[in-house]
């Protein structure tokens, strides 16, 4: 049972948010969206979803001052930024001969201001995680349509004090609603391939409470937007941009932080190794094929073994070396046209094998770890066109109690160009 004036007000501030939004999102995108149906689409939201349903649980809770008690929030967020030409469609070269350079976002976030419920939360001094949605306007709807994203974030203090912080942020998301390359109607937008893209977003912020409620966060990002090279082309799209965001705190009393009193890790050794796969999509353009049938290009499987030894030097960080020994099918790849289709010839096994080096750092939060590991190849067939030795692995890892894991990697090179995605599963043994 809801508590008469509190749940009605609650219900209130809840719709005048997603008024707000809905406004900025009609005006600032064009969108024809009818108002009076907006509106009464966003007043019964919260009623609607679950989520909705969990934050107006919230104010049947009894005001506490338990440390393990939730602190949800809701934010709203502006962004206005550049985009970076780094290719020649966002350059200019397009049917209006005019760069690409700037865009702006809208965003609505909800979240859990942890408190020290949990021991990994006093390690990262106490972070406020969630989920959010955003639309992107890049002021060319005609070649890159309005993007919507959904993600999830995780922003961290670099430094607490009592009504400031100081914090970086991490969010990783999926992104649809592109208008993706076209050879017939689209044949410019050399940025996006498909209809739906990863959105991978690193910033810092401050942020200042200004009442038991209310805070304010200023700070900036850098986003990248890509499909992992499932499709292209893809060269995808970097930004960065500052930001302001507003958030609303659901509960009024002040959050209390619980310690743990916890000691220093013993460090201990970890070795890992996991079987993964993935594809890549090449397209050849000096072939004589109808143009769509060109551009669908033929997707190439990636399969592969890899192990390390990592040493766990504290709670949050890891660092070790690894081995990777892949099959690369699209290496060397042959292809025919049989009867005006695209078919792959058969080549030597030995062309497609490579081997290459990892030094590897992970952030450990909780189960889950972001995994950086800068490689490089050792062996590989030299042939025309190759990519460079040097490549990049940025990958999420989420272990399945003490033994197994589960992962995905995206390989890519000069820091921005997608080679591949690679889905994995691994075992691992710990000792001291």
């Amino acid at each position: 049972m809801f508590e008469g004036p509190k749940a009605v007000f609650a219900h209130l501030q809840l719709s005048c948010i997603s008024l707000v939004g809905a406004y900025l999102i009609r005006t600032k995108m064009n969108l024809k969206i009818h108002p009076m149906r907006t509106y009464n689409f966003v007043l019964i939201l919260p009623f609607l979803t679950p989520l909705g349903n969990l934050i107006l649980a919230q104010v049947t809770v009894p005001s506490t001052s338990d440390p393990a008690v939730r602190h949800f929030a809701w934010q709203a967020t502006y962004q206005n930024g550049h985009v970076f030409s780094t290719n020649t469609f966002l350059a200019g070269s397009n049917a209006e001969g005019e760069a690409i350079n700037t865009y702006a976002s809208y965003s609505m976030q909800f979240g859990n201001q942890t408190t020290g419920r949990y021991a990994w939360e006093e390690n990262y001094n106490y972070p406020y995680w969630g989920g959010g949605v955003a639309v992107v306007d890049f002021h060319e709807p005609e070649f890159l349509g309005t993007p919507i994203t959904v993600y999830g974030f995780f922003n961290a203090p670099f430094k607490r004090w009592r009504k400031w912080s100081f914090d970086y942020n991490i969010e990783l998301g999926l992104t649809f609603n592109w208008k993706p390359f076209n050879p017939l109607n689209n044949p410019d937008n050399i940025s996006i391939g498909a209809g739906r893209t990863v959105h991978i977003s690193l910033g810092a912020e401050w942020a200042y409470q200004l009442s038991p409620r209310l805070s304010t966060v200023l700070g900036f990002n850098l986003t990248h937007f890509s499909n992992g090279a499932l499709k292209k082309p893809n060269y995808g799209i970097n930004t960065i941009a500052p930001h302001l965001r507003l958030r609303y705190h659901l509960r009024r009393e002040e959050i209390r932080f619980q310690h743990h009193n916890l000691t220093a890790m013993e460090p201990q050794f970890e070795w890992n190794l996991f079987l993964f796969g993935g594809a890549k999509n090449v397209v050849f353009n000096d072939l004589n094929v109808d143009i769509i049938e060109k551009y669908e290009g033929v997707q190439f499987p990636v399969l592969g073994l890899s192990t390390s030894l990592n040493r766990q030097i504290s709670y949050k960080s890891k660092l070790g070396v690894g081995l990777t020994l892949d099959y690369d099918s699209s290496h060397n790849a042959q292809v025919a046209i049989d009867e005006g289709d695209l078919e792959t010839t058969p080549s030597p096994f030995v062309d497609k094998i490579q081997l290459s080096v990892s030094p590897i750092y992970e952030l450990v939060i909780d189960r889950f770890s972001i995994v950086l590991q800068p490689s490089f190849y050792l062996y590989r067939k030299k042939i025309n066109d190759l990519t460079p030795n040097f490549y990049q692995r940025f990958g999420l890892k989420y272990h399945l109690g003490k033994r197994y894991f589960v992962g995905i990697n995206l390989r890519a090179f000069n820091f921005r160009v997608s080679d591949f995605i690679e889905w994995h599963m691994g075992y691992r043994l710990v000792w001291r």
